[in-house]
């Protein structure tokens, strides 16, 4: 499904969230530590938006690996890390969540946005993702979630239920989009999710609210290492 929507994906995410899915990732990358360099994971990493990002916040010395299972997908976002000005210091390869070919405490990091949906078996995902991060490192998870008991709430539902299927459908392929907000109601909550990556490996999880509620941005801490400071 992801590779038949690769050519418009980006310029659907950019449509359809009016801007906002820029922010968000921004948002995740920069709870991500440490503050300049370091080696991170981007599952589901896609057409590469939150790989490039963490080398733009990161800065040099960065090292990103991408793994997806959509070939169409990081074709297009290999095109993206050469254009010229953009960093290179990114690795793609094909793979699942829940199989990643990293060795124990690899990275610093593993962050996923919007792909933990997509996992089939999250449970053994997320626990690949706190295997292959160091002691004290971070799992950091971008999601869209379900604003609730408000007029907004009810707009939203409405725009993402109703109009967003049609407006996709009109670019790329309709059924796709039409998954997205069947596959959101599904979601647990946010609480509900924060217990499952603690169930996988993270001794401390916080989680975020953004732009009220649309998504929601969970940060987690591997287990057995002291929380990393801020500019460390």
């Amino acid at each position: 499904m992801f590779s038949a929507i690769a050519p418009r994906y980006d310029f659907l995410n950019r449509l359809l969230s009016l801007g906002r899915d820029r922010t968000w990732r921004r948002e995740a990358v920069s709870r991500i530590l440490p503050a300049r360099g370091g080696r991170h994971l981007d599952v589901a990493t896609g057409t590469a938006d939150v790989a490039l990002e963490i080398l733009r916040q990161k800065g040099d010395g960065a090292y990103v690996a991408g793994s997806d299972i959509s070939l169409e997908m990081m074709r297009i976002g290999r095109e993206k890390a050469s254009r010229p000005g953009k960093p290179g210091r990114i690795a793609f390869v094909r793979a699942p969540c829940e199989s990643l070919p990293f060795r124990d405490g690899a990275f610093d990091s593993a962050s996923i946005a919007f792909g933990i949906r997509n996992v089939g078996d999250r449970e053994r995902g997320l626990g690949e993702m706190c295997r292959v991060v160091r002691h004290g490192g971070q799992v950091v998870v971008l999601e869209f979630s379900k604003p609730e008991g408000t007029a907004f709430g009810a707009l939203y539902r409405f725009y993402f239920t109703k109009v967003l299927p049609r407006v996709g459908g009109l670019f790329s392929k309709r059924s796709a989009y039409a998954y997205l907000p069947e596959s959101v109601q599904s979601f647990p909550a946010p609480p509900a999710f924060a217990e499952m990556m603690r169930a996988a490996g993270c001794e401390i999880v916080e989680h975020y609210p953004l732009t009220f509620g649309i998504v929601t941005l969970y940060v987690g801490v591997r287990m057995g290492g002291d929380t990393p400071q801020p500019g460390t």
